[in-house]
């Protein structure tokens, strides 16, 4: 990375024009509909085919688990077919329409089995469905790079995203909920989310698919940029925090109803609320992280929030059984972190694409959202391979000295992974002067006659 002086030596006068509102408004929208049924698959799919459809615990564990391996494995593909080939009607919108092509009918058969479905169709079809939501997710994270160039604005479009997708979540919870009080049983439940979601898609995605803003035709990568993707080191340390916060949200997200049964003694039916009372804070508290990030910048908001997450985690073990009111406030803070840490690192990791422009001269900005994305995949289910076998090897249920055991993992390790995460993200270097500088850069030497030709 260049010395302060380099940076420097570089106007700043350029700033980028903003994001108009309704393009700002289409780009958001469509995560609504990829919100809706990311719950109800992860948590209500498993059992319903388990139980209602038939096909058995140990099956259908075997099949989501071959499913999903498939799917991390599918995103570095996926951003490297990006960034590498020429798709007709451009990089983001060609990939995107597939995926929608692909994921709405494999949705419907996956959330509406027909009589008689089995292992086989539950694994056709899931594995379409998560090709579908790749083919969908990686093209739209990035597109946010290339729709706003400037660093706040960036920040305004991945926070607009998040706060789409956090009210599809709780949307996601209501409607199973509203059809359950209507009398209906679980496969209509699942039927109905399918269809709301294929019905927002269409609404929500086509109009921004049409309006195809900000298609930059960057060089394309080729192998030895490829390769070369590890001696970024900025990226390797933003992408190892990002992975290290999110195994520090996995963790606690996994065991939370075996510390509400067998830590807080809790009721069963306190879990909804908090989850509720979570994803409710981390979207009320989007506009401030949004606006702090303006006053100190991305990376130093993020790192604030990371400490208030490790704060509230800090105090877990000062609770005891029937402590609920005391354990509503500390979700109720760790929501409140949750804005931050879904909007800020997708705009860092657009601005340092930028920088990896500037560097190595390729645009690799969709292989490097499909590598942040395949390290979040991995950390959630690290949350849960790690967990439940400490958890089983500790007794966790089948005696009360396994209780301390049970809160290291759903707090103590959160707080010592958050502490290393921030300390890899407190003194990152791309701040928004730097920022306008590597723009400035990038632009000079694009425009000169010795770009152009190496862009061809």
């Amino acid at each position: 990375m260049p010395g302060s002086s380099t940076w420097e030596s570089f106007a700043f006068d350029a700033r980028p024009e903003p994001v108009h509102r309704r393009v700002a408004i289409l780009y958001a929208l469509p995560a609504l509909a990829l919100a809706v049924p990311t719950l109800p698959a992860y948590i209500l799919l498993p059992t319903f085919y388990a139980e209602t459809v038939g096909v058995g615990l140990a099956v259908t564990g075997a099949v989501l688990f071959a499913v999903r391996v498939l799917d991390v494995v599918s995103d570095p593909l996926v951003g490297y077919a990006m960034d590498r080939f020429n798709w007709p009607g451009g990089r983001f919108r060609a990939p995107m329409t597939l995926g929608g092509l692909i994921a709405a009918p494999a949705l419907y058969m996956l959330f509406a089995p027909p009589p008689g479905a089995g292992a086989a169709h539950l694994a056709l079809w899931a594995s379409l469905l998560y090709l579908g939501w790749t083919l969908i997710q990686i093209p739209y994270t990035a597109w946010a790079a290339t729709i706003s160039p400037d660093y706040h604005g960036r920040a305004r479009l991945n926070g607009g995203r998040e706060a789409a997708t956090l009210v599809g979540l709780l949307l996601a919870g209501g409607v199973p909920a509203a059809l359950a009080a209507l009398g209906r049983d679980e496969t209509a439940q699942m039927q109905g989310v399918a269809l709301l979601t294929i019905g927002l898609g269409a609404v929500t995605l086509i109009p921004l698919l049409r309006l195809n803003p900000g298609q930059r035709t960057g060089r394309r990568i080729n192998r030895p940029a490829l390769r070369s993707l590890g001696r970024n080191r900025l990226f390797v340390r933003l992408t190892g925090a990002w992975f290290v916060n999110g195994l520090a949200n996995g963790l606690p997200a996994a065991v939370l109803p075996l510390y509400l049964a067998h830590g807080l003694k809790a009721p069963d039916d306190l879990r909804p609320m908090l989850i509720f009372a979570y994803f409710v804070a981390g979207l009320a508290a989007m506009p401030f992280w949004l606006w702090l990030s303006r006053r100190v910048g991305k990376h130093a908001a993020w790192s604030r929030a990371m400490l208030l997450a490790l704060a509230a985690f800090a105090l877990v073990p000062l609770l005891g059984p029937s402590d609920v009111a005391a354990f509503a406030v500390i979700c109720v803070v760790t929501g409140l972190a949750l804005g931050a840490d879904l909007a800020l690192p997708p705009a860092l990791q657009a601005d340092l694409a930028d920088w990896d422009r500037l560097k190595f001269g390729a645009d690799r900005t969709g292989l490097f959202f499909a590598v942040s994305t395949m390290s979040q995949k991995l950390a959630m289910a690290l949350g849960v391979g790690i967990a439940f076998p400490l958890l089983d090897w500790a007794g966790v249920g089948e005696t009360e000295t396994a209780f301390w055991p049970l809160v290291m993992i759903y707090a103590g390790l959160p707080v010592v992974l958050k502490a290393c995460a921030v300390a890899m993200m407190w003194r990152h270097p791309i701040t928004a002067r730097r920022h306008a500088a590597i723009l400035r850069r990038l632009a000079r030497r694009e425009t000169s006659p010795e770009g152009r030709v190496a862009s061809c």
